[in-house]
């Protein structure tokens, strides 16, 4: 009998900046508090990538060497590095192929995806896909965003959400029933009103009017994006149990998109998990977009015992959202 071929996430890496913005160095750039920032996001602090020439590359590199080397593999072993960001390097080419080059994959292809903050979901599921079809052995996902490129720190409302932040996982066959067991991925546009980027594309290219007009920066209106978070990573991540004949009971950790506290407690009330297992770091590093969910694999990978079973929930701009049902395995 063929044994049916599983994704498992076999190594895990993270990168943050050093330099840390608090939320007392906002109240020196902008009209807010500590408090205010504290009790909306559950936010203290943030990473922020700083230096000439550095870009999300440059956070994402480290992250997969860690990864590489927790393995015990050659850079030259991986097949394929799917890069998951809304803020690559350049618009081309792409910031995988910049990182597969500088860490000497030179057997992989590589390629960005972009679903805003649920793009590290959207890309495990694609690269465990990869896996599943038998044609590749080692598909390494990043999650990274320098979102401090994109951040107008004159406005207040959005500009206390972002951090800068890389992590990275390492797919490999399994047949013993690890890894990535189902996903559930959804999208909507006609939520791109609330949340985008207002120009730099192809339908408002830069211009002066652009760059003066504070086009370049995160768009975002909060409380209909917030509307539409809470209620579909709670719906969706309840709807990947039910269809999978699981209660919050059988579930050892909520990995949930670090975008705002509220969010979160709205996930796992609504899955019936205690805050006890909901992988929480946005105090520390912020909404660092596909960054938070492998920040959080990252951070909890010591906590983390054979044959638990991980929820990872995300919500991101334009709209997409989704939640992955993972058999922990490493």
């Amino acid at each position: 009998m063929t044994k049916i071929i599983t994704a498992a996430i076999t190594a895990i890496g993270g990168y943050v900046p050093e330099d840390r913005l608090t939320n007392f160095d906002f109240e020196k750039m902008v009209d807010t508090n500590d408090e205010w920032i504290r009790t909306r996001t559950g936010i203290s602090e943030r990473r922020i990538l700083r230096g000439e020439g550095l870009g999300t590359s440059d956070m994402g590199i480290p992250a997969v060497l860690e990864c590489i080397q927790k393995r015990g593999i050659d850079p030259t072993e991986i097949d394929c590095l799917i890069c998951c960001t809304v803020t690559p390097d350049l618009v081309f080419p792409a910031t995988a192929n910049i990182i597969t080059d500088k860490i000497g994959a030179i057997n992989a292809f590589g390629f960005d995806l972009q679903a805003a903050c649920s793009g590290f979901l959207y890309g495990v599921t694609t690269g465990a896909s990869f896996i599943e079809s038998g044609r590749y052995k080692k598909v390494v996902v990043v999650g990274a965003d320098k979102m401090s490129a994109i951040v107008d720190y004159q406005d207040r409302a959005t500009s206390i959400i972002f951090g800068d932040g890389a992590g990275a996982v390492l797919l490999e066959p399994n047949e013993e029933g690890y890894g990535v067991l189902d996903s559930i991925l959804k999208s909507d546009g006609s939520g791109c009103q609330f949340l985008h980027m207002k120009a730099g594309g192809s339908r408002k290219p830069a211009s002066i009017e652009t760059v003066l007009a504070r086009e370049h920066y995160a768009y975002q209106e909060g409380q209909a994006v917030f509307k539409f978070a809470v209620k579909g990573m709670a719906d969706v991540s309840a709807e990947l149990l039910e269809r999978n004949n699981l209660t919050g009971d059988d579930i050892a950790w909520l990995v949930p998109h670090q975008a705002n506290l509220r969010i979160i407690d709205a996930t796992a009330s609504r899955m019936g998990l205690p805050k006890e297992k909901v992988m929480i770091n946005i105090q520390k590093y912020g909404n660092t977009t596909s960054g938070t969910i492998p920040l959080c694999l990252w951070e909890w990978e010591n906590q983390l015992m054979k044959d638990d079973l991980l929820v990872l929930s995300a919500f991101g701009g334009g709209f997409t959202w989704g939640a992955t049902l993972v058999k922990w395995g490493a």
